[in-house]
């Protein structure tokens, strides 16, 4: 694993911790076991969604431009194909299909329809990928002529503060929500070296200006984080350069198991809610179990777990095509077999 880039791990797996712990927490408030007026599991869910998926959209445009300039723009767009839509599209149906036949026992009402619906209304967590995909997109269009870095670093921000004066469509949203946190990830390489060349200095100030701007943004000004506008971009911006400098220092002395999550955090993304959910249904309905400590630690430990370790099993199987397309329906695959007989042709 190359050194430099331990701590994009390390960053990965700071956010998908939160991802879990969030989603375990919202499904104990939907199903009750966590009462709807406690304040401070609210104002926590607040907090980690001002930032915690802004981050992945950052982490994502890292190395967006490598990309680019390494397969060129059919190649990245056919890549994302295989590694984003596609996983999109699989587990979209395969968690809604268990849902809806599991219906009876969980906090939705999870229809077929709805779950084959997953083109113009993607539902549960898979939302991510579907605007990922719409991003990556967008961005292979907007880069492929230049490297317009900051432009359309600012762009994505006007467009991000402005976005309520646009219209009220689902792709748009998706777009004006995100692409400014991808457009960072983009940009972030020309400041990269000297970042990681004072990452503790640029971690202290960084996080305490994140501990103010919470405290305004959540105690003084009473906003949540879907109050997106000027401040929650200040918000998110400083919570990612305040990760990314905190995950530069620690990556210093790489933990193995903090490894193992951020490279595994598609699984974990991909499987997590039905083993966190699957762990509630189980405490609560099978055993009576309604500690809501007991809870949030079995669901998180095993929507983490469970997930690395079916990843781990399917590797040593050798069983790719759950996490991207396999080799004969990938379109990158076809791509590259294209261009490696092309020159034996001529």
């Amino acid at each position: 694993m190359n050194n430099r880039n331990l701590w994009v791990d390390y960053g990965k797996a700071i956010g998908i911790v939160l991802v879990v712990y969030g989603h375990v927490v919202r499904g104990l408030l939907a199903a009750g076991i966590i009462e709807d007026h406690i304040f401070l599991h609210k104002l926590v869910d607040s907090v980690i969604y001002s930032f915690h998926m802004p981050l992945f959209f950052f982490l994502s445009g890292l190395f967006f431009w490598h990309s680019m300039s390494n397969r060129g723009a059919n190649g990245v767009f056919l890549s994302k194909i295989d590694t984003v839509f596609y996983p999109f599209v699989l587990w979209s149906i395969l968690q809604g299909c268990i849902e809806a036949l599991l219906s009876n026992y969980t906090n939705g009402d999870v229809s077929l329809a709805k779950v084959f619906s997953l083109l113009w209304a993607p539902r549960a967590q898979f939302w991510f990928l579907y605007a990922l995909f719409l991003i990556f997109t967008l961005s292979v269009l907007l880069y492929r002529r230049s490297a317009m870095f900051l432009p359309l670093l600012v762009a994505g921000a006007v467009i991000y503060i402005f976005q309520n004066r646009g219209p009220n469509f689902f792709v748009f949203n998706f777009i004006a929500q995100n692409f400014v946190f991808f457009a960072f990830g983009v940009w972030f390489n020309s400041i990269r070296g000297h970042i990681e060349s004072r990452a503790g200095l640029v971690a202290a100030l960084s996080g305490v200006a994140f501990v103010v701007l919470e405290y305004v943004f959540h105690g003084v000004l009473g906003l949540r984080y879907e109050d997106r506008g000027a401040l929650s971009l200040v918000v998110a911006m400083t919570a990612i350069l305040f990760v990314v400098s905190a995950c530069m220092v620690l990556a210093r002395k790489p933990l193995g198991w903090v490894l193992t999550l951020g490279a595994l955090s598609m699984p974990i993304y991909l499987m997590h809610i039905l083993a966190g959910s699957g762990i509630r249904v189980i405490l609560s309905k099978f055993f009576g179990i309604d500690s809501v400590a007991v809870h949030i630690l079995a669901g998180c430990v095993i929507g983490l777990v469970l997930p690395v370790i079916a990843a781990k099993i399917l590797e040593a199987m050798g069983i790719k095509w759950l996490y991207e397309a396999p080799a004969w329906m990938s379109l990158d695959k076809r791509r590259q077999r294209r261009l490696a007989v092309a020159p034996r042709s001529l």
